[in-house]
């Protein structure tokens, strides 16, 4: 199987989750950037709270896994 190949099955197999991980992480860096227009804050703030994201993303979706594992 080539690299192309084997790319193109992942992305595929995947389709929906990176997906919803490109939604979560627009909305994370759309969300910060308006916060900070506001607030005016300090950079290192700034990018703060954007890496703070990760955090966010694994946290959310861990919790919308256990909702899911109760029902």
């Amino acid at each position: 199987m080539s690299l192309t190949e084997s790319i193109r099955t992942h992305v595929s197999e995947n389709r929906s989750t990176m997906v919803t991980d490109l939604v979560f992480a627009l909305a994370w860096v759309t969300a910060i950037s308006l916060l900070f227009d506001v607030v005016q804050g300090p950079q290192w703030a700034y990018y703060l709270c954007l890496a703070s994201g990760i955090v966010a993303h694994y946290g959310f979706f861990a919790s919308v896994e256990a909702v899911r594992e109760q029902q």
